[in-house]
């Protein structure tokens, strides 16, 4: 008898408020037109007073859906709301991924993992340092804080404009991260070799170096081979990068830490792993430079 389950089509999500420029369904639409799987992705605007009700009705077998990405303002919701949280949602209070498995809720947060996976595509190497310089404290630089912490980095400095927000990270990660107001910055850059952004800092394209928003930053007290690495991806070369790769440092922009971090999500709910493609990237960037 067929088995009519290997011919269901699959669908999955992303779910956040508002949700309308997301570009996960035109990810993972390519890489199901890729794989050639008959199967779904699409965004889904839900309020945060209706978010529990949501995933209420996701857990019933008759919705069709394999699980979800979620996105702000749900990702500690989504940690809250899971049966089954992992270590790292666990830790981070935060869930960027959801999936069913015999009825249950699983969560997990794939940012750090998407992180890592871009800076060793695009900068192999990275690694070989025990110093690095996170620039704000706010929820994106969690799961990096965690991400590059597990890789091995020995000292983490966390910079950022409250200095207590900085130190609450450090309480929550560890005795590898300390916290510092921006004051700090130039004297925790000694030896570093990666320096990450997380805040809007530098999104602007304009060139004016005396901008009031952006840092002074002592370039030459980084490591000579150091990489500096932002997750904002509009513009592509933010001004942080801009003026890092001309002081002569090599650089990771943030949209591969958008492609990688979909990917395990992506062989949860469709059972096949796909990979982080330059045609994957040149067709997002197009959409970006289109909107």
């Amino acid at each position: 008898m067929h088995d009519s389950r290997e011919t269901k089509m699959k669908h999955a999500f992303v779910v956040g408020y508002p949700i309308t420029h997301s570009r996960s369904p035109m990810i993972h639409g390519y890489w199901l037109k890729q794989h050639g799987i008959s199967g779904g992705y699409e965004k889904l605007a839900v309020e945060p007073v209706d978010f529990a009700g949501f995933l209420s009705k996701l857990l019933r077998s008759d919705s069709g859906y394999q699980g979800g990405n979620v996105t702000i303002p749900h990702k500690e919701s989504a940690y809250q709301l899971a049966d089954y949280p992992d270590a790292l949602a666990e830790e981070l209070g935060a869930a960027n991924t959801l999936w069913l498995e015999n009825g249950a809720l699983h969560a997990t947060n794939t940012d750090g993992y998407g992180f890592i996976a871009n800076l060793d595509q695009q900068q192999p190497g990275w690694d070989n340092t025990d110093c690095a310089v996170v620039l704000g404290a706010g929820g994106a630089s969690r799961a990096i804080i965690q991400a590059i912490r597990n890789r091995g980095i020995a000292k983490i400095h966390v910079v950022n404009r409250t200095k207590e927000k900085a130190q609450d990270l450090a309480t929550r990660f560890g005795p590898s991260v300390e916290g510092h107001g921006f004051d700090a910055l130039n004297d925790v850059l000694q030896g570093a070799g990666l320096l990450i952004n997380t805040t809007s800092l530098g999104m602007s394209k304009a060139s004016n170096a005396d901008s009031e928003a952006f840092p002074t930053i002592a370039w030459e007290k980084l490591a000579a081979d150091a990489v500096v690495t932002d997750i904002v991806y509009v513009p592509l070369e933010t001004e942080l990068l801009r003026r890092a790769r001309e002081a002569g440092f090599a650089t990771v922009d943030g949209l591969g830490m958008l492609l990688h971090q979909a990917v395990p999500g992506f062989e949860k709910w469709f059972g096949v792993r796909p990979e982080v493609t330059d045609e994957l990237r040149q067709l997002i960037i197009v959409d970006l430079e289109a909107s």
